[in-house]
């Protein structure tokens, strides 16, 4: 190794990589991250900006923690970014709303956040009539017969977060390599050599952070991320006055003005191309809740590729075989955002593992490689 070499190449620079090399050069790391130029899978341009705990970890409670631990670092972690960069990434924790249109849904919700209170305890949350509802958020359409409610939710602007990592990071030393993609990793006596497209680079760790791309990488180092895309679509209005100070599951404002609209989830390769149809059913739902933004003008949509494994959860490993490679793959990369930094950066570097992650260890799949359909 040469003294130029940094202590972690960490590959991947979204969400989820730069949260995790802005938290290794809080530690003191000298970092290194090589993100692939606008042609790859960005999962980090399609999230809906929700710092969102309601529901999730349903069939695997310890999800809820881990995700519980992150959004209450988020205020603090928020602050560091602005007082680093002076980017305000927007941060809004009221508690949020997801809507329920019958009364099969409305019972959905109160089983699972029934289980989940059960199961944890301390997690509050209300289950509301439409009386209720429109108390709280008087523009709510008829159609909405009640909701549930936690205070642990809220929301960001993600383009803004992401910009603030990428300046924090390269503010604290992070070299950052553009237009450079990951292809190879071969194990070292003294650490990894990535080989990209362009270079050749070399550190003792390496974090494999790549979304989509850690399926292919993470067998070079004796690493397993089954992970596989999901397409989620996105709709954005004009900006108009404010009248929503909640986020919501499907709809939510944001701190510019505009509404935001969302939560598809499709089954559909790598086809990242929007689909009329799976937009008009975002549309329609996003008046059936808001009925006011029905001649609400649309300016942009997109689709991105979320990054999930076979059943929903995160994956974080340390390999066994090569020490010094670790995985980090999730698809909520803005929740998780300061659990990244503020948590996992300081396991890579030697901490102790945080007591929820080996819950969330790839080794859960083994027995099911056989049936883990490959995309």
């Amino acid at each position: 190794m040469t003294s130029a070499s940094p202590d972690v190449l960490v590959l991947g620079g979204g969400l989820v990589g730069s949260a995790v090399a802005y938290g290794l050069a809080r530690e003191g790391a000298r970092v290194t991250v090589l993100d692939e130029d606008d042609g790859g899978f960005r999962a980090s341009r399609g999230n809906f900006g929700l710092v969102w705990i309601q529901g999730k970890g349903y069939g695997l409670s310890p999800y809820a923690t881990w995700s519980r631990s992150s959004s209450t670092r988020w205020p603090g972690f928020a602050e560091a970014l602005l007082s680093e960069t002076g980017i305000d990434v927007a941060l809004r924790q009221p508690g949020g709303f997801q809507f329920c249109f019958n009364d099969d849904e409305l019972a959905e919700r109160n089983k699972r956040l029934s289980t989940l209170q059960a199961e944890l305890g301390d997690y509050p949350f209300q289950m509301l009539d439409a009386k209720e509802v429109r108390e709280r958020i008087p523009q709510a359409g008829p159609a909405v017969i009640g909701a549930s409610y936690t205070p642990m939710d809220g929301h960001v602007n993600p383009l803004k977060l992401l910009r603030g990592l990428h300046v924090a990071m390269q503010a604290r030393g992070v070299k950052l390599v553009s237009a450079e993609r990951a292809e190879r990793i071969v194990p070292e006596a003294n650490g990894f050599t990535v080989h990209g497209k362009r270079g050749t680079y070399r550190a003792a760790r390496v974090v494999l952070a790549a979304g989509l791309g850690n399926r292919t990488l993470a067998p070079f180092v004796g690493l397993h991320a089954p992970v596989a895309p999901n397409r989620g679509q996105v709709l954005v209005s004009e900006r108009v006055a404010p009248f929503l100070h909640y986020p919501t599951l499907n709809v939510r404002q944001t701190d510019e003005g505009t509404v935001q609209f969302g939560d598809s989830m499709e089954e559909v390769g790598f086809d990242d191309f929007t689909t009329t149809h799976v937009l008009a059913d975002i549309a329609r739902r996003g008046v059936r809740a808001f009925p006011m933004l029905k001649h609400v003008r649309l300016v942009r949509m997109w689709a991105a590729l979320r990054v999930y494994s076979p059943d929903g959860f995160p994956i974080y490993d340390q390999s066994t075989k090569h020490p010094g490679a670790f995985v980090v793959t999730c698809h909520s990369g803005v929740t998780l955002a300061a659990a990244h930094a503020l948590r996992v950066a300081p396991w890579i570097m030697g901490a102790p593992m945080p007591g929820e992650l080996p819950n969330f260890s790839a080794r859960r799949f083994e027995n099911a490689r056989e049936l883990t359909p490959a995309h």
